[in-house]
């Protein structure tokens, strides 16, 4: 299990609406996000979660390929494999070829 240090800043919620994201905070995800100025922002009760928006193609990407790469499956076995579920599909939806 990873462990996180926990950091707590005071931020002032103007009348507006607006925060401003502390210096570093907006330096440490501007290294670590695609779009640093894009953020998600997550209500679980009374928490409140800011955090950068991620793009997660390339992420999800890389962990396919490592699947893929695990499991001995070619991009061509994949591609077969997803052609013949799709008859499958098809004829169990349309009792027909497609």
């Amino acid at each position: 299990m990873s462990e996180y240090e926990i950091k707590q800043t005071t931020v002032r919620l103007r009348e507006r609406g607006q925060i401003t994201v502390p210096q570093a905070v907006r330096d440490k995800w501007a290294a670590e996000a695609i779009e640093p100025d894009v953020l998600n922002l997550v209500e679980i009760g009374d928490v409140v979660f800011l955090t950068p928006k991620k793009l997660l193609l390339p992420e999800l990407s890389k962990q396919f390929s490592a699947l893929m790469d695990e499991e001995g499956v070619s991009l061509a076995d994949l591609l077969e494999g997803l052609a013949e579920e799709r008859q499958a599909i098809y004829q169990e939806r349309y009792g027909g070829t497609s």
